[in-house]
């Protein structure tokens, strides 16, 4: 008896949704490395940008992608947290260094919660389609700076500093697991329709 195949947890085209993440925190952390304000009023406003950018845009693209009702809402809940924060950091971005130190750690602790149980779900379930390492590894990275940031010493250079080398690590990280969920998926055996038995011909017939 043949195995059944597992079943896919999201579309094919879901590899664009790590792909799209990794340009939004590329951009935000080439902003940081080319500027020499490393204020915190400036750390506010590339992480608005950034968290409202990629909450949007993980919103829309998780729940368009993603087939498991369960992964689509924790993911949707995700990136709500991000245009929350983001809409916070915009609007407050004169609130200091206490405040941006603050809100990225509950923001950090808060998304990488969510992506790192996600992956943790996802891992127990047989399924094809995305990566649960993947999830568990950014949640886990996102966690780290919540960490960091709520232990960190009240210095704006090296929070902004840390913000933006938690950006490249993170975009890197994404580029490559959208690059791999690509190429598994083109790489995949492509089931094959069974050939149905063809009708005998009247002169096999005559010969039984």
């Amino acid at each position: 008896m043949a195995k059944s195949q597992p079943a896919s947890a999201a579309l094919p085209r879901y590899w664009t949704v790590p792909i799209g993440r990794a340009l939004i925190a590329l951009v935000a952390a080439v902003v940081i490395t080319f500027n020499r304000d490393h204020s915190a009023a400036f750390g506010l406003m590339v992480f608005g940008g950034y968290a409202l950018i990629g909450g949007i845009f993980l919103t829309i693209a998780s729940w368009r992608t993603l087939v498991d009702s369960r992964d689509r809402q924790l993911f949707v809940v995700q990136g709500l947290v991000g245009v929350l924060a983001g809409a916070l950091a915009l609007l407050f971005a004169d609130g200091g260094l206490g405040f941006f130190l603050y809100l990225v750690s509950v923001w950090g602790a808060i998304t990488g919660f969510l992506e790192l149980f996600s992956g943790v779900r996802r891992r127990r379930a047989a399924s094809v389609g995305v990566s649960p390492r993947d999830w568990m590894s950014m949640g886990g990275l996102t966690a780290v700076l919540a960490l960091a940031f709520l232990l960190l010493p009240p210095n704006t250079v090296v929070a902004v500093g840390l913000l933006g080398a938690y950006l490249v690590v993170l975009g890197m990280y994404l580029v490559i697991g959208g690059l791999s969920l690509k190429w598994a998926a083109t790489d995949a055996p492509r089931p094959v329709a069974p050939v149905a038995p063809s009708a005998p011909t009247a002169n096999e017939s005559d010969t039984q």
